[in-house]
């Protein structure tokens, strides 16, 4: 006997063993219990959804010998022709080869004869958007009020192109995709019913490259089995797929915190001598910054029976949200750009340099990253420059000499005692969002338990988790007592820490301009060549 391939001996013959499409199936079944039958049905999605699945087990509950039902019994002649293909009242239609309207007028002149063996006579009329407008005319009177032992059951990828007039004729039922542990799950009783041994990781990458698809799963297990000699190895499925092994990917994320370059270059070179993809390893590190990130922020939606589980937490601990929204970032950047590279393996290299040395010190860092400055030319048009990235580069470590000393404890001052907030934010251990917070704060209250800061609603954004609670815990460490940090949203009277520097700032770059302008040489250059003075372009030394 020769060989059925999984997709068709494991095709759902009942609703009970559907897999993915809860809502689809509880509709139908209730209609059929009740028996409210309606003359046309639309079931629409992707392929490999279960669109002609469900088509063929409806048929089989109008036609099943046992009556209309939503169980039907599988065993009598009906159920088993249609399952079989030999039903001769179930007239199954391609129309994307049958699109013209002399082939539908054909098909539906046959509609108004008696069904010969069953209860109803069925057309299922599979791709339909493919017809023709022509043949969409030709359907729509019989389609509206058809005999009433027809019904017409209608399946398509594209619902955007059927005709109002046809949809609004029809009940319509959107299959939704497989999620992946559904696929998942499924896949694992197939091969337990099969007798074929199998590792959950293997599946797992199965489910994912199906892309939502139940046929493509079952085509890629058959495709499995057959690679790994009876056997599903998540090791052969990822050599079959040309997937990147997780392993390589924990090495990547491993090496960031430690700021090991030298571990990213072995990874690359790794990869390379396998010749496995350089945008498929990026795609899935992208894939498992995701998992990382929802780890973060939702830790209770990371499955317990994840395989990964435990890898997940371990990362979601090690990087800060921040740095892991801008390793998302640069990892779908890299990937676009690898068609542009010099080589898809340089543009891999360049992609996994810029995770290790591209760290933002601070909000004001990416904000000066971004602007773009200018130069003059001799013309005296300006020219904008794309500005670096502001990079944090480690401190050099103190030499034995001047061991580091902790800073000193302050008491925290009396109720009503006068305090320098320019002086205590200058003498905090902050960075990034938190001191960028504490800069545009305004002290209005400092008392033995608790202080009041003022910030503009303008800055309200800023209060985003944690760079409050991180606030909070600076202070008290610069106190040396625990202090409780409050916030109200009002209009600075005085200037903050944040409108101070940038005063000075505007002041030092009034004096620039200034000491520019009064040179002599720059205004011989304007003078001869016509030139203008772009300041934008113009910083000061100190």
């Amino acid at each position: 006997m020769s060989y059925q391939v999984l997709a068709r001996k494991w095709r759902p013959r009942n609703f009970s063993t559907l897999v993915g499409q809860e809502h689809v199936v509880r509709a139908l079944t209730h209609a059929l219990s009740e028996k409210r039958l309606h003359h046309a049905y639309l079931f629409t999605g992707t392929r490999g959804v279960g669109k002609t699945t469900i088509a063929r087990i409806l048929a089989k509950s109008l036609n099943c010998e046992s009556g209309i039902t939503a169980t039907p019994c599988g065993t009598c002649s009906a159920c088993q022709e249609i399952d079989s293909g030999r039903f001769v009242d179930l007239l199954e239609v391609d129309a994307a080869t049958n699109t013209k309207v002399d082939e539908m007028r054909q098909l539906l002149e046959n509609a108004v004869y008696a069904p010969t063996r069953g209860r109803f006579k069925v057309y299922v009329i599979d791709e339909v958007h493919m017809l023709s407008n022509s043949a969409f005319n030709a359907m729509l009177k019989t389609l509206e009020e058809p005999p009433e032992h027809v019904k017409f059951i209608l399946a398509t990828t594209d619902p955007q192109k059927i005709p109002v007039t046809v949809l609004s004729r029809c009940l319509q039922f959107n299959l939704k995709q497989m999620p992946v542990g559904a696929i998942t799950t499924h896949l694992a009783q197939i091969l337990q019913a099969e007798g074929i041994p199998f590792e959950a990781g293997a599946l797992a990458l199965v489910a994912r490259s199906a892309a939502g698809s139940m046929r493509d799963a079952l085509s890629l297990l058959d495709q499995a089995i057959a690679h790994g000699a009876g056997k599903v190895e998540e090791g052969q499925v990822r050599s079959m797929l040309g997937t990147v092994d997780l392993d390589y990917l924990f090495a990547i994320l491993e090496a960031l915190p430690e700021g090991d370059a030298s571990a990213l270059l072995r990874v690359a070179s790794d990869l390379s001598v396998r010749s496995l993809s350089f945008g498929a390893a990026l795609q899935e590190l992208g894939a498992l910054l995701t998992r990382i990130q929802i780890a973060q922020c939702v830790p209770g939606a990371v499955d317990d029976e994840d395989p990964e589980r435990e890898a997940l937490l371990k990362f979601a601990a090690a990087l800060s949200p921040e740095f892991v929204q801008l390793a998302y970032q640069i990892v779908n950047v890299g990937r676009s750009e690898l068609s542009s590279a010099p080589d898809e393996y340089a543009g891999f290299v360049m992609t996994l340099l810029r995770l290790h040395t591209f760290r933002p010190a601070s909000v004001a860092d990416v904000v000066a990253a971004a602007t773009p400055r200018a130069r003059v030319q001799p013309s005296g048009r300006a020219v904008a420059e794309t500005p670096v990235p502001a990079v944090r580069r480690p401190e050099p470590p103190p030499t034995p000499a001047e061991p580091v000393k902790a800073p000193p404890r302050r008491a925290a001052p009396v109720a009503g005692e006068a305090s320098d907030w320019h002086e205590i934010v200058a003498g905090l251990q902050l960075s990034g969002l938190a001191r960028t917070l504490a800069q545009h704060c305004e002290l209005r209250q400092l008392n033995e338990a608790d202080c009041l800061l003022r910030l503009s609603p303008a800055h309200g954004h800023l209060q985003m988790k944690p760079a409050p609670d991180k606030l909070q815990q600076a202070l008290s460490e610069y106190f040396g007592r625990p202090l409780l940090v409050r916030f109200e949203l009002a209009q600075n009277e005085v200037d903050t820490p944040a409108e101070t520097a940038g005063r000075e700032r505007r002041e030092r770059q009034d004096r620039a301009i200034a000491s520019i302008e009064e040179d002599s040489f720059v205004r011989d250059v304007i003078e001869t060549f016509d030139a203008s003075l772009v300041e934008t372009s113009i910083k000061p030394i100190a």
